[in-house]
């Protein structure tokens, strides 16, 4: 199974890797459990994750205010 590191992973759902970690911190993403190897801590992505976090930035609104 192939896995992505999380900047593959934001390149792959189009959004810049600054943008995946403002949502992952606050929480409005599911994201996968952070593994701990030889003492570098990181999120190991797969497809499947991929997808999930795909659909749920459907439904995240961009924040943005418009002008009248």
């Amino acid at each position: 199974m192939k896995t992505y590191s999380t900047r593959e992973a934001a390149k792959l759902l189009g959004v810049s890797l600054m943008t995946l970690h403002r949502h992952v911190v606050a929480k409005k993403i599911a994201v996968p459990p952070v593994q701990n190897i030889g003492g570098t801590r990181f999120r190991s992505w797969t497809a499947r994750d991929v997808e999930r976090v795909r659909k749920q930035l459907l439904r995240i609104k961009d924040g943005r205010r418009r002008r009248k």
